[in-house]
C-alpha cells in the first residue's frame, strides 16, 4: 500500500468520528510523527510501498484515535507555541487559548529582561516552557501537585532546551517568599463537575480529571490560593495572569479586588469568551 492509498483508507476510517478535514489532517499528522514526512514527503513517496512494520504502526494508531481516543496522546506529542511538547494521560494536551494567555504575558513584558515568573498548576510545563523560551533572561519556575505530571515537564524542559525550576507544591497550602515574583500565571482546574457531561468524550473519558474538576460548591477552590500567592509573591508593579471559566468572571473579579488588586480586567479570547483575567499589584510609588 502507498503512502497516498493509506491515507485515503485512514480518512475513510477517521471521517465518521473526525469529519473528513480532520481526519485526512490527523492521517497526514500519522505520518510525520512514524515517518518525519510532511505532505510533500507524502507525494514524493507514492511511488513507494510501506512496511509492515510501517503499517502495523499506522493502523495501531488509527484504531485508537477512532476509539476516542486524543490524537495527542496517541501521537505522544503536541503543538504548542511553536514547539512540540511530550503529553500523556499524566498530563492536559495544551489548548489554543492558553497559547494566547502566553501571548498576553509575552505583550505585557515587553522588552524587559530578568523577569522572575511562577506558573502555578504547570501540568506538562507548556506555559513555563513557552515563556522561558520566549521572554529574554527570565527566571521561570513551575509548581506542581503531581509529581507525575513534573516527571512529563521536566522532560519537555530539557528536549526543547528550557531553563525551567519546576518543584512539587500544593498550592492550597504553599507560601511564596514575599516580593520575589515579577509575573505570576495560573491555568488551575476550573470547569464545574456540571460540565463534565457535556464534554467532548475524548476530553471528558481521556484527560486527567484531577486537572480539569472542581466541585459546583467551590468553583475558586485553586484560584483563591493562586491569588494569594500571587499577592504575597509579586513586587509591586506585578501582574496575575489566570485562564479562568467565562461562568465565573464575576466572582474572580470580585475575588482579585478583595485581595488588593488593582487594574483588573477580564479579557476575551479569540473566541469572545470571558477566558483571561488580568490584575495588577498596586503600582510602585
Amino acid at each position: 500500500m502507498t503512502p497516498l492509498e493509506y491515507i485515503r483508507k485512514a480518512v475513510r476510517r477517521l471521517s465518521p468520528c473526525l469529519g473528513a478535514g480532520e481526519a485526512r489532517a490527523v492521517a497526514e499528522l500519522l505520518f510525520h510523527r512514524y515517518k518525519g514526512w510532511t505532505r510533500t514527503d507524502i507525494l514524493m513517496h507514492d511511488d513507494e510501498e510501506l512496511s509492515e512494520t510501517t503499517l502495523r504502526l499506522l493502523d495501531k494508531a488509527v484504531d485508537r484515535i477512532a476509539a476516542g481516543e486524543p490524537v495527542q496522546y496517541v501521537t505522544g506529542e503536541a503543538y504548542f507555541y511553536g514547539l512540540w511538547f511530550k503529553v500523556d494521560p499524566r498530563v492536559l494536551i495544551p489548548r489554543p487559548e492558553t497559547a494566547e494567555l502566553v501571548d498576553m504575558i509575552v505583550d505585557y513584558a515587553g522588552g524587559r529582561a530578568d523577569l522572575d515568573v511562577l506558573d502555578l498548576a504547570t501540568g506538562s510545563g507548556c506555559i513555563a516552557i513557552a515563556l522561558a523560551r520566549t521572554l529574554r533572561f527570565a527566571q521561570v519556575s513551575g509548581l506542581d501537585i503531581s509529581d507525575a505530571a513534573l516527571r512529563v515537564a521536566r522532560e519537555n524542559a530539557r528536549a526543547l532546551g528550557a531553563e525551567v525550576r519546576f518543584f512539587e507544591a500544593d498550592m492550597l497550602s504553599w507560601r511564596p517568599e514575599p516580593d520575589s515574583l515579577d509575573i505570576v500565571v495560573a491555568n488551575p482546574p476550573y470547569i464545574d463537575m456540571s460540565e463534565r457531561d457535556a464534554m467532548e468524550p475524548t476530553v471528558r473519558d481521556h484527560e486527567p480529571s484531577e486537572a480539569l474538576f472542581v466541585p459546583d460548591a467551590d468553583p475558586l477552590r485553586y484560584y483563591r490560593p493562586a491569588a494569594r500567592i500571587a499577592y504575597d509573591g509579586l513586587r509591586r508593579g506585578g501582574a496575575v495572569f489566570l485562564e479562568i471559566n467565562p461562568r465565573h468572571a464575576d466572582e474572580i473579579t470580585v475575588l482579585l479586588n478583595g485581595e488588593g488588586f488593582c487594574g483588573i480586567e477580564i479579557r476575551l479570547d479569540s473566541y469572545g469568551r470571558k477566558r483571561f483575567a488580568f490584575a495588577r499589584k498596586s503600582d510602585p510609588s
